[in-house]
């Protein structure tokens, strides 16, 4: 069965990581959805780069906080925070980009 990562999750959002890097966290909703989704490794540098539309040298990690099931995201901001052509600040619409994720859960 296919779930949409919202519906797996309770909060997806993100926000500056400083002026030059970005973070987006996924904090799911059961310990379970969480363990699947980590071991089988679906929140991946690749799956980061297909939808934020970077190589993979700006993705600058992929952390898995286990007490919170949680996954964090940090990458490289395209434009720096507060630059010229920049439009959002405080990075916190950036997070939109995940809401596509589909998960193949077990029946």
């Amino acid at each position: 069965m296919t779930k949409n990562i919202t519906e797996l999750t309770n909060i997806i959002r993100s926000k500056n990581s400083g002026p030059y890097e970005l973070t987006m966290d996924l904090m799911f909703n059961s310990a379970e959805n969480y363990h699947y989704v980590s071991k089988n490794n679906i929140i991946n540098k690749e799956l980061i780069c297909k939808l934020y539309q970077i190589t993979p040298d700006k993705v600058i990690g992929i952390v898995h906080f286990e007490p919170a099931h949680a996954i964090k995201v940090t990458i490289v901001r395209p434009v720096c925070s507060g630059d010229l052509g920049e439009t959002d600040v405080y990075g916190a619409q950036q997070h939109a980009p995940l809401l596509s994720i589909q998960v193949d859960m077990p029946d």
